[in-house]
């Protein structure tokens, strides 16, 4: 049986965060508008929070614009069960016990943890983002309201698609920005999700007509921060 979600060992390894970036669900419906089509893959994506040991935390979503804003959830913030920041591309927190998530479907979803700090961001990049150097930009308000430092940093970027599905490959341009920002640790899952439509959906392959990934990352309190969770 095809998993729910995957993993990636690089954050798995520096177990102070869960995180998960959901698959193509199987026999859900995606011909709609995106919003019935989120709504129909809302049960599955509650399965994935609830595997990873996070159904219980606030999710903190971004509306997703194709800019390079970025949304800080602050102290007190968690008492909200699920919001939206408007306008944003990315979130970035240093509080535990919640989840930060974004919905991807060829764009990137790029995960950043600082591990010193600690504190985590998610930030949804494709072609208009990537151009406005939304990563960079989410970089700089981790060191600004963090104090966080780039060479600290591990970043993960998602399945997205890629050349020669794809006329950019703005996933090299994403590590070539983060290189340039000081990230030592850059890790690509280098799949293409044009590839692989049994696992993934994408936007350009299905010509709009197709659902969602949504890519999860929350920060443990200290005395969860122990084990890593299995994907299956």
């Amino acid at each position: 049986m095809e998993a729910l979600f995957e993993q990636f060992p690089a954050l798995n390894a520096i177990g102070l965060c869960r995180h998960a970036f959901t698959r193509r669900v199987p026999g859900v419906d995606v011909s709609s508008d995106k919003a019935e089509v989120l709504r129909r893959l809302d049960e599955a994506h509650r399965e994935a929070r609830a595997k990873i040991g996070a159904g219980a935390w606030p999710l903190f979503t971004a509306e997703q614009v194709h800019g390079n804003r970025i949304a800080i959830v602050k102290r007190g913030d968690n008492r909200t069960d699920h919001r939206q920041f408007p306008g944003c591309d990315g979130i970035i927190t240093d509080q535990p016990n919640v989840a930060l998530g974004v919905h991807v479907a060829d764009c990137c979803a790029v995960y950043i943890v600082d591990p010193m700090a600690p504190a985590v961001g998610l930030v949804h990049s494709g072609k208009k983002g990537t151009a406005l150097a939304i990563v960079p930009n989410a970089i700089s308000e981790m060191r600004r309201h963090f104090g966080s430092n780039p060479r600290d940093l591990v970043v993960q970027l998602s399945p997205c698609i890629r050349p020669p599905h794809y006329e950019i490959d703005f996933a090299a341009e994403i590590v070539s920005q983060c290189r340039a920002a000081g990230v030592m640790e850059i890790h690509d899952s280098g799949v293409c999700t044009a590839c692989d439509l049994h696992r993934y959906y994408s936007y350009r392959a299905e010509k709009g007509k197709t659902g969602r990934m949504l890519a999860l990352i929350g920060l443990e309190a200290k005395s969860q921060a122990e084990g890593a969770v299995d994907a299956s």
